[in-house]
């Protein structure tokens, strides 16, 4: 029996349709690359429950698929087991940041939430990732171009 520890990440933004599926794609990408399946999961959710059961934005998973990746989530609301079943919740921005805080049921889970701004090496300019759903396609190329630095250093901050 295999006692070696997973590590869950859940990527949170506000509808769970753009940015927080989009990492969670991208990262699994990056997982199944490194052959870590076995070690690390990933998944997302979103602070507002009006999209659960959608799948993404259609011209997010356009941009993604331009660049090889796949994504078949479904949207779903964050939920008080959340902070019990992942190591880390990554918040896309300041907001859904401040949501995750007072949805925590106690401090030990509000030491689990984190900003996705953290893990941004090659775009320091950068202090949240942007909502692209009323920007152009220049906005879904940018948020993939955020979120591909991010999940790099976070898969290396894991891999350690």
């Amino acid at each position: 029996m295999d006692n070696k520890k997973i590590t869950r990440i859940l990527f949170v933004c506000l509808g769970n349709i753009c940015r927080s599926p989009a990492a969670e794609a991208m990262l699994q990408q990056m997982i199944i690359r490194e052959g870590l399946e076995t070690s690390i999961e990933v998944d997302s959710a979103g602070t507002y429950g009006g999209h659960a059961g959608e799948r993404s934005d259609v011209r997010m998973r356009r941009a993604a698929e331009m660049r090889g990746i796949a994504m078949t989530h479904r949207a779903r609301q964050v939920r008080e087991e959340d902070f019990e079943c992942f190591d880390r919740i990554i918040a896309m921005d300041d907001n859904n940041y401040e949501a995750l805080f007072r949805l925590a049921p106690d401090r030990a889970a509000q030491q689990k939430i984190f900003r996705f701004r953290e893990y941004l090496r090659h775009h320091p300019e950068w202090s949240y990732i942007p909502d692209p759903y009323y920007e152009g396609h220049e906005g879904f190329e940018l948020v993939l171009d955020l979120l591909e630095d991010g999940c790099a250093q976070l898969l290396s901050e894991l891999k350690r």
